[in-house]
């Protein structure tokens, strides 16, 4: 969230001859660290978890009877409430990462969760539940900014894509353990049917807050504050087990350095205004902004927060049932959505989303057809058949979404404009997640199979920009990123930074190199 989650995936050529060929599970070092580094998934986790509880809680008698049946705009009060709150967080949750640092950022939001699911957990009311969830909202905030990006920078170097997929595909662990929860306690009879998963939700984060402390603090984040030699420990410790002249901690911290000293030097040059200053820019923006959307507009946020909503609309009434199918879902959705994760790198961008956006036209229309089929004659093959297309239309969804989510805005954006780009990215997100929430249910209520024609054209129109603007980013260097956005000029300005993936001599930074032409060209009109 905000400007600080940014994942970059690296995998410079200046030093790969450097990184040790072991398995990471025959490195102790490495196993301790990515012990570490699986507690910052924790805020992912809690991400999915949240979103999947309230779909399961849906589904509970008891949970409607203690809100008196919540419906329409006040359901979508309800589940948009939450992404509100991340809202009101952006202004400030930035500044703590980078000014306490990471791992004080994750706790403080980790507290502010915990402290709303106790809230959630004692609700009596209906507005005592959205503060609560408002509150849930504001703290993941404040931990979402600043764990992707602690993974980032802990990681070891060639981890770190893995890394960042396992983070973003965490969401769906999450979810699955909030979609069985509910429906392990829809059988008791009593209010704990639906505070039990509440409180569970706050488990988690509690672990997150005892365990941070012992996580590695970032090097880059330690260098900022004029931490150097402890910056070098950190490396050491776990990338070169204890050795601290170690040639790739070496080349790591002179890394760090001379891109924290470009960021300071470009600081004050670089202003939002340089996201649309040039063509190229506006290009750049645009995608990132089209891809974020996208992945909420999809029809996927119907499913994913009101699937109760669909099912009692194709006629399955019953609430196990209903529950049982939001955990074989969300179990689903985990299994494919790691598959992808690991294989994204080795099919291009193009494809990828051209044969998701495809697919989710096809099974999307499929289950449109079987909707009004089953709405106009009440056919139960025909209801059952949309159960079946939800599940094809998610292993289209996930072949693309959750893999690129976070990473093909972070490859468009030029060093100098990333973190704002990606900030105006989880921005716009979030509101089409909210308005998403708000009017989903109320449209389906009014509407409902003739809403899902809405999603038919909307998904067309994601296959043909798809087709006519996205661009392939696979295996390209920099260089030939940037001419494709900024036309061969753009390549001329960075036509040095080759030199840099020579090797090590004088231990010049290829960041360094990649930052400074990347900047000439952000800035060029």
């Amino acid at each position: 969230m905000g400007s600080s989650p940014t994942v970059i995936t690296e995998g410079s050529a200046a030093y790969t001859h450097l990184i040790d060929s072991r398995p990471w599970y025959r490195n102790r070092r490495l196993i301790i660290l990515n012990f570490w580094i699986s507690i910052m998934f924790v805020t992912s986790y809690t991400y999915g978890f949240d979103g999947s509880m309230m779909n399961g809680l849906q589904s509970l008698t008891q949970w409607n009877e203690a809100f008196g049946y919540p419906a329409g705009g006040k359901l979508g009060l309800l589940n948009a409430i939450q992404n509100i709150g991340t809202l009101c967080a952006y202004p400030f949750a930035p500044y703590m990462s980078d000014g306490m640092g990471r791992r004080f950022s994750i706790a403080f939001g980790a507290s502010v969760m915990v402290a709303a699911t106790v809230i959630q957990t004692a609700s009596n009311s209906v507005q005592m539940f959205i503060g609560a969830r408002f509150l849930v909202g504001f703290g993941l905030t404040f931990a979402a900014s600043a764990a992707p990006l602690l993974v980032h920078e802990v990681a070891y170097p060639s981890h770190r894509s893995q890394a960042s997929s396992m983070y973003v595909s965490l969401w769906f662990l999450g979810s699955i353990v909030a979609a069985w929860s509910t429906y392990g306690t829809f059988t008791i009879q009593n209010s704990w049917a639906w505070r039990l998963p509440s409180a569970l939700q706050g488990v988690s984060s509690l672990i997150q807050v005892l365990l941070i402390w012992f996580v590695p603090e970032s090097p880059r984040w330690l260098v900022s504050k004029g931490k150097e030699e402890r910056a070098l420990q950190v490396l050491a410790y776990y990338h070169a087990n204890g050795n601290a002249q170690d040639p790739l901690v070496q080349y790591e911290l002179e890394e760090i350095k001379a891109a924290i000293a470009f960021d300071r030097e470009v600081a004050g040059n670089v202003g939002w205004l340089s996201l649309i200053k040039t063509p190229g820019n506006r290009k750049r923006l645009r995608l990132a902004i089209a891809i974020v959307v996208f992945s909420q507009w999809s029809g996927n946020g119907l499913i994913a927060y009101y699937l109760n909503k669909v099912l009692i609309a194709i006629g399955i009434t019953n609430p196990k049932t209903q529950l049982l199918l939001n955990g074989a879902l969300n179990t689903y959705n985990f299994f494919v959505t790691i598959t992808a994760g690991f294989n994204s790198t080795r099919v291009g961008r193009r494809p990828l989303l051209l044969t998701s956006c495809t697919g989710m036209v096809v099974f999307w229309t499929a289950q449109t057809i079987c909707f009004s089929i089953h709405q106009s004659t009440g056919s139960i093959a025909a209801g059952n058949a949309v159960v079946a297309f939800i599940f094809l239309f998610y292993t289209s969804y996930n072949i693309a979404f959750p893999p690129l989510l976070a990473s093909y805005p972070v490859e468009i954006f030029p060093y100098p404009l990333r973190a704002k780009g990606y900030m105006v990215a989880n921005f716009m997100m979030t509101l089409s997640l909210i308005f998403n929430q708000y009017v989903n249910p109320i449209a389906l209520e009014a509407l409902q199979w003739k809403y899902y024609l809405v999603y038919i054209a909307w998904l067309c129109f994601e296959l043909v920009f798809c087709y006519l603007f996205i661009v392939e980013t696979k295996n390209r260097t920099l260089e030939e990123t940037a001419a494709i956005f900024d036309g061969e000029e753009g390549v001329a300005r960075i036509h040095d930074k080759a030199a840099a993936h020579a090797g090590l001599t004088h231990r010049i930074s290829t960041e360094e190199k990649d930052m400074k032409s990347d900047f000439a060209v952000a800035m060029t009109d």
